[in-house]
């Protein structure tokens, strides 16, 4: 049995480093499981309360809004009580913020319960992450991005419930019941295999919580934003970029979304083995190159096949970026972890925030293409500032 009393810096076997990865690989899982579960629901809760695409975009907004509002919240109590703790707590609250979602009856209801569930979602992310940093260090090698892959994978796994549930006719809030009693139960079961404490606390570090991110911070926040507005890109409009640019069949408008889903997924699970091989630096100059390839294909050659390559590579040049950029933030020699965390989080997340919006207004005035084609430049940013990262 794991003895929870391990001090970060003892030498463990490989079966008890083990033990902490599948721990934290649960809770990955989790929180792309609540993520996807909710999100595949959308339609129905906009029917039930009868929104116009108009109002569900603004209601939507509460969301992300919630996150960022939680970004120095989430950091200092990580900092605080650990991230141990804080997850365990978060675990719980992120999937009752689902059973919330499924009882609304108002468009009041719905913003304060997004926006509850934003703040939960971002406490989650971050204690997360924290944990998944720790895990790492033990490994003294990469291992982020799997646990980046496992949420992706739990993405899917949310995707085929949903379809079943709707199939089937299940509403939401019992779909989302449970959702929160498997959550629930994945969560107990994993706790005790949970890092014990983070890094910093067991190395008697004494760094401030409260600390001006510097400019090794701030470059992988950068990092993080070039990446993350792809990333919003083809969550939101590669749908509609099949729809309206390569006029595909109804049945292949989701093509170019499943194509990004499937390499971004496997290129996680791979991303590790490829960063200890090649090192970060190289990895993050290929993955702004294979952003910009795969968008400019797309862009250039508007075909249902062409596109779908582009999307395939642009998956490719995204998923290892985030993990690898959280990753190096958790190694701050200034800022506690969960704070670093958070200070790139909050960065890099505005991309994601402001993605969607930026394509829909520069095509209002150009085209979808030419939106594009932008955000294909905007991804080379993590080419351009992989070789800044000093620290």
């Amino acid at each position: 049995m794991m003895n929870s009393r391990i001090p970060i810096n003892f030498s463990l076997s490989f079966p008890v480093q083990r033990y902490y990865r599948i721990g934290v690989s649960v809770f990955f899982f989790i929180q792309g499981l609540t993520f996807a579960t909710w999100a595949s629901r959308i339609p129905d809760i906009k029917s039930a309360l009868h929104l116009s695409d108009a109002m569900l975009g603004a209601v939507l907004f509460a969301l992300p809004v919630g996150q960022l509002t939680a970004m120095g919240l989430s950091g200092y109590l990580v900092s605080r009580f650990g991230s141990k703790n804080t997850l365990t707590v978060a675990a719980c609250l992120y999937p009752a913020g689902l059973v919330l979602l499924g009882t609304v009856t108002s468009l009041w209801q719905l913003v304060a319960a997004l926006f509850f569930f934003g703040i939960c979602g971002n406490l989650s992310n971050i204690s997360v992450n924290t944990q998944g940093v720790g895990v790492e260090r033990l490994y003294r090698r990469s291992i982020m991005a799997s646990f980046h892959g496992v949420w992706s994978l739990a993405g899917f796994t949310g995707g085929i419930i949903s379809t079943f549930m709707v199939a089937d006719h299940v509403p939401p809030f019992t779909h989302f019941c449970i959702v929160y009693a498997i959550g629930f139960l994945l969560m107990l079961s994993a706790r005790k295999f949970m890092l014990p404490r983070d890094a910093s606390a067991a190395s008697k570090e004494k760094k401030k919580i409260f600390v001006k991110p510097d400019r090794y911070i701030i470059t992988l926040g950068i990092i993080a934003f070039a990446c993350m507005i792809c990333e919003g890109t083809m969550f939101d409009w590669s749908g509609i970029y099949f729809e309206k640019v390569i006029h595909a069949p109804v049945e292949l408008t989701r093509l170019g979304y499943v194509a990004f889903m499937f390499t971004m997924t496997a290129g996680r699970f791979a991303a590790d083995w490829l960063i200890t091989k090649f090192g970060v630096e190289p990895i993050l100059k290929t993955s702004g190159v294979f952003i910009l390839t795969g968008m400019l294909i797309a862009t250039l050659f508007p075909t249902v096949t062409l596109a779908t390559i582009g999307f395939l590579l642009v998956g490719i040049g995204t998923s290892s970026v985030v993990p690898m950029a959280y990753s190096l933030a958790g190694r701050s020699k200034n800022m506690l972890p969960g704070v670093a965390l958070a200070a790139v989080s909050s960065i890099g997340f505005l991309g994601f925030l402001l993605g969607p919006p930026i394509i829909g207004f520069i095509s209002e005035f150009t085209n979808l293409r030419f939106s594009f084609a932008l955000v294909a430049i905007l991804g080379l940013g993590t080419t351009i500032m992989a070789g800044r990262i000093r620290q």
